[in-house]
């Protein structure tokens, strides 16, 4: 009986240095805290998706940053927000809590807008609360919020670019939503040009942040037409804001505030 010799490949070497699980989510390392005061990145040890510890690091960021991660996305140099503000990894708790805190801003700023329009036309007229809107506000927001950066990155991925995790596009479309927060609050005020005003600079703020920080993802792909979705990411944050004006700011006082001019007017206004 003939022995052959037969080598040992290294690939298939158990231990630390062998086969590994990679997250698709992006670096799993997270910043603990010495005695020092300096910050030293710990990795955890490789864990499935399906528990609770494969998530955990996505949601250990302190309140402080959460809050310089949604005002930064206000700023015209906020081009570079992955590698700048995204440090030393993205999060899942500042998107998660800007698109639900949105969802409740959307509700109760057309309720209370409706209220005030109703009660500055007809103070004797019940006010009727559309809670309907409420079920509108949590699919639109989570859908736009949620589904398409995951989408997004999915079509990225088939078409071979891998330039960012699905973590940092769900935070930079989570984050870049922040704006409409304050927008949905001062849309209370019953006049109509200047909701569109503020639906417009919106719209136009939280538009940049996307596409400058969308589109160099996009230019890193071999074939240049895959730059021709930023013109999707486009339409559809446009379809947004004019989802948010129409079914959301859209209550007007319907009758003359104040009682009849005593005085006649001619038929252009004048005495």
């Amino acid at each position: 009986m003939a022995y052959v010799s037969v080598e040992s490949d290294d690939r298939f070497e158990e231990g630390q240095e062998g086969l590994q699980f990679r997250s698709f989510l992006g670096d799993q390392s997270v910043p603990t805290q010495q005695n020092g005061g300096g910050s030293q990145a710990t990795s955890r040890g490789p864990t499935g998706f399906w528990t609770v510890e494969y998530y955990q690091p996505f949601f250990d960021v302190d309140t402080k940053t959460v809050l310089k991660r949604c005002y930064t996305t206000l700023l015209p140099t906020s081009s570079s927000y992955l590698s700048t503000h995204l440090t030393p990894a993205a999060d899942l708790y500042g998107p998660f809590w800007t698109l639900t805190t949105l969802i409740f801003a959307l509700f109760l700023s057309s309720s209370l807008a409706s209220s005030i329009s109703a009660y500055l036309s007809d103070a004797n007229d019940p006010v009727d609360y559309n809670f309907s809107l409420l079920s509108i506000a949590v699919s639109l927001v989570y859908a736009y919020g949620l589904a398409v950066p995951v989408l997004l990155w999915l079509a990225l991925r088939y078409l071979g670019v891998g330039e960012w995790s699905v973590v940092e596009a769900i935070a930079v479309w989570g984050y870049g939503q922040f704006i409409w927060i304050p927008v949905s609050i001062l849309c209370v005020i019953p006049v109509p040009i200047l909701r569109w005003v503020l639906v417009g600079i919106a719209f136009g703020l939280s538009g940049y942040f996307l596409v400058a920080n969308v589109y160099p993802i996009l230019a890193s792909a071999e074939t240049k037409a895959v730059r021709l979705m930023v013109i999707i990411v486009a339409l559809l944050h446009a379809g947004l804001a004019i989802s948010f004006k129409v079914l959301f700011f859209s209550y007007y006082i319907v009758k003359e505030v104040g009682p009849t001019d005593p005085l006649p007017t001619d038929p252009v206004g004048r005495l």
